[in-house]
């Protein structure tokens, strides 16, 4: 059942709809991922990854609203509910216990550049089918390609 009639054609809506969806889950788990790891960070980085980690956080429950807001507008309900996230989250997440701010660093790059691979995928996935949403996706790339870069410019000097 769709409450909403979507302006695109049902095989297309349902492109759409998946990388949404999709998205959606992503952009919920780093929120929850950057929340967890900023509970937790410690040392002599602590505020400077903290302050960060807030930003990106910020970041992608913003990006969540939007993409869940297209969504409905295409007539596909979003479901950002705990145990859907749960199962269906792709990114690394952080260890229990308090986090050495290196290792928050590591984690956010990680995070980020699976978060942005996923979404290159989708930006293919929507070319033809709807090219709105592959904005969308295109604009919430850029953003986190970003957060991206400033995280690894924390990793410096490379201690790989």
């Amino acid at each position: 059942m769709t409450v909403v009639k979507s302006t695109l054609p049902d095989k297309e809506r349902r492109i759409a709809g998946d990388a949404l969806q999709d998205t959606l889950v992503d952009l919920l788990g780093l929120s929850l991922t950057g929340k967890q790891a900023h509970w937790n960070v410690v040392g002599p980085r602590f505020r400077s990854i903290h302050l960060q980690l807030d930003e990106v956080v910020m970041a992608a429950r913003e990006h969540a609203d939007t993409v869940a807001e297209r969504a409905a507008a295409l007539g596909v309900s979003p479901d950002g509910r705990p145990e859907t996230v749960a199962a269906a989250l792709g990114l690394p997440g952080a260890d229990e216990g308090w986090l050495r701010d290196t290792e928050v660093v590591r984690l956010m790059v990680a995070a980020l550049e699976s978060a942005i691979g996923r979404l290159r995928a989708r930006i293919d996935a929507t070319e033809k089918a709807d090219p709105v949403t592959q904005d969308l996706l295109i604009s919430i790339t850029a953003d986190l390609e970003k957060q991206r870069w400033m995280f690894d410019a924390e990793n410096w000097p490379r201690d790989e």
